[in-house]
């Protein structure tokens, strides 16, 4: 609920004033609002009443005040902060700020965002890891759009307490009825937003009432100003008390006698000799070493940047996730985010993105908006997109378990970031709010002999060769022929036909745009355990859809998936008809039937195309299977004749 101490309290020490003492532990302290409420003077308040500045910074602020100032006779401490020449000249905050100080209570970050909603996605990324939001209101003008705007965004990045400052009190006459209106309006529009506590204050960031010292001009305020208030705010149980969570920066390899993971803990503690796990491999063992730059350390904690050793050597790299066995993540393919969209372009339901969360980029695809927020109500509304600084619950879709936890529980390893794969640009920042796989609390049991070990124990690299292409192209034709010449040169092969599949495995699926994609995912994941038996899989599917495809590569290590075009005219595949399916469609008997009412969208870049409509089987079958063999028996590549098969 909304929180007015009856208490005076002036910024003196916590002893004297009531408050806890919170001397040793630091604070980041965000300022939004809207643009023009005033965010960089509180910040430039501050830092001057708490005398903060140096002598050079004091120099520089009363000479940039005769340039660029707002006011006549005092200094606009709005310059400390507004740095950029286009700021100053604009009087509004474009990029994110930092400032330091500290008090015998407490050190502080002060985090300075930008109010103007083109810059909203400046707002959130300066909100992502503070602890306190000091949502600032123009006394004047009330709660705006951008206020609750920012106030959403404030709550779904995880931040529970929230000052509400109103600001520019004395151009309302320091009216205690117009602070308690605003005030009394912010308490119904974050009712819904859960946030653990709400103080609202009177300040005039110009004036300096309120703001370190108590104002006596609003004698009708019996709460602490806003220095007193953020020296004593409590922020509850700490990360060091959450599970252990580690992603890897990188591998750490000065030589051959030391090999350790490099990173910084992201949640609880770890100590020399306990267990932890590799959260995608599944991999158990336990901490050696605790490596850093001034020596080995018994235990380190959430905030520390360091290089763990093993006790067994492991297969980690960058991206991975070193965590408590007995308190993992979540490995999930599928699951729901608040999305902060930050791009011009709106979000296109099925398009493929790139998500990167700590050290880890993998493709992914939103499935479904849920609803987006209606900003003026704070209300979800049903949506089909999401355009510039929305915020919207999407369903988000990976082709490769992820390991991820709720935002909630880890504010690292529950984040990530959207990219567009083509310009790198970020297109939204999100947060995990629910795991939608039922096998998210599933893990991977690691098995004693590896994918490499069977690979070597069959002499050839495991490869998964897609064919794909139109009913009738001579996908399942090539793949035999290619199987049996494979076989001879003494390879281990094994096919994957769709219409075979469709008898068993995939018995239950129809044809619906959905059912394919299921379709092609499941033989994807049959054709990945097969590749980890060391087999070259064959897989022979009209699998229609590029993104259907390129989920599936992404289930393998590059060089290892390739996608060969088998490319026939849709009137010869016609003529050819050797199912009589295309006659079926023909007079409305199937439906929905690819090459006839179903599009097929070929592939971009194959690594090799079969022009079936020119050559026959036979050549088109040799000149792959020298492919194949190339791959995997690189070292025989240079002897081998696609004429001898």
């Amino acid at each position: 609920m909304l929180a007015v101490s009856q208490a005076t309290l002036d910024p003196s020490p916590a002893a004297e004033t009531g408050l806890p003492d919170r001397a040793g532990t630091s604070l980041r302290v965000l300022t939004c609002g809207s643009v023009d409420n005033g965010k960089s003077t509180l910040i430039g308040r501050l830092l001057h009443d708490t005398r903060f500045l140096r002598e050079d910074e004091a120099a520089a602020l009363a000479r940039d005040s005769r340039r660029w100032g707002a006011t006549e006779s005092e200094p606009d401490l709005a310059l400390l902060v507004d740095g950029l020449d286009a700021e100053r000249e604009q009087g509004i905050t474009i990029d994110v700020a930092y400032r330091f100080f500290s008090t015998p209570q407490r050190s502080f970050v002060l985090v300075d965002t930008p109010g103007h909603e083109q810059y909203t996605r400046n707002m959130a990324t300066g909100a992502s890891n503070a602890d306190v939001a000091v949502l600032l209101v123009d006394a004047r003008k009330g709660l705006l759009d951008q206020t609750r705007r920012h106030a959403a965004i404030v709550s779904l990045l995880g931040i529970r307490h929230v000052v509400l400052a109103v600001n520019k009190i004395d151009l309302v006459g320091f009216d205690a009825a117009v602070f308690e209106t605003i005030a009394a309006a912010f308490r119904a529009v974050a009712a819904p937003l859960g946030f653990f506590s709400i103080t609202a204050i009177p300040i005039s960031a110009r004036y300096g009432d309120n703001v370190v010292t108590s104002g006596a001009r609003t004698p009708w305020y019996g709460g602490p100003p806003l220095l007193a208030l953020l020296e004593a705010i409590d922020l509850g149980p700490a990360t060091q008390a959450k599970p252990f969570r580690f992603p890897v920066q990188w591998v750490n390899r000065p030589d051959l006698d030391f090999r350790g993971v490099s990173g910084t803990v992201a949640g609880g503690r770890i100590g020399v000799g306990d267990a932890v796990v590799a959260a995608a491999s599944g991999r158990v063992t336990r901490v050696e070493r605790i490596v850093t730059f001034d020596g080995d350390l018994s235990e380190a904690v959430a905030g520390d940047a360091v290089t763990l050793t093993f006790a067994d050597p492991i297969d980690v790299a960058r991206g991975d996730l070193i965590a408590d066995p007995k308190s993992r993540p979540a490995m999930t393919r599928r699951f729901l985010a608040n999305l902060v969209w930050m791009a011009e372009e709106p979000v296109r339901i099925a398009r493929r993105l790139l998500l990167k969360t700590g050290g880890t980029t993998v493709s992914v695809t939103p499935r479904r908006i849920r609803h987006r927020l209606d900003v003026t109500t704070l209300e979800p509304r049903s949506a089909e997109t999401l355009a510039l600084n929305d915020v919207g619950l999407v369903e988000i879709e990976t082709p490769v378990p992820l390991a991820l936890d709720l935002y909630a529980d880890n504010h690292q390893t529950g984040s990530f970031i959207l990219i567009d794969p083509a310009t790198h640009a970020t297109l939204a920042a999100g947060m995990v709010v629910e795991m939608l796989e039922a096998a998210r609390d599933v893990h991977h049991h690691p098995t004693l002999v590896d994918a490499d070990a069977r690979a070597r124990a069959k002499g050839q690299v495991p490869l998964v060769v897609w064919l794909t292409g139109l009913p009738g192209s001579g996908k399942s034709t090539i793949a035999n022929l290619v199987e049996m010449r494979l076989h001879a040169l003494g390879h281990h092969c094994a096919i994957l036909d769709g219409d075979g599949l469709r008898q068993g495995l995939n018995a239950d699926l129809g044809f619906e745009p959905g059912a394919r994609a299921e379709n092609v995912r499941r033989v994807g994941e049959v054709a990945k355990l097969m590749t980890e038996a060391g087999l070259i899989v064959l897989v022979a599917l009209v699998s229609p859809f590029r993104a259907d495809r390129d989920r599936v590569a992404a289930l393998f290590r590059e060089g290892r998936f390739l996608e060969v075009f088998v490319d026939a005219p849709v009137e010869t595949c016609r003529e050819r008809d050797p199912k009589g399916l295309y006659a079926k469609a023909d007079i409305g008997r199937i439906v929905g039937f690819t090459g006839h009412d179903q599009a097929y969208e070929p592939p971009l870049t194959p690594a090799l195309t079969l022009d079936t409509g020119r050559e026959v089987p036979e050549i088109s079958a040799g000149r792959l299977a020298a492919l194949i063999h190339a791959r995997a028996m690189p070292l025989a590549a240079s002897s081998f004749d696609s004429a001898n098969l």
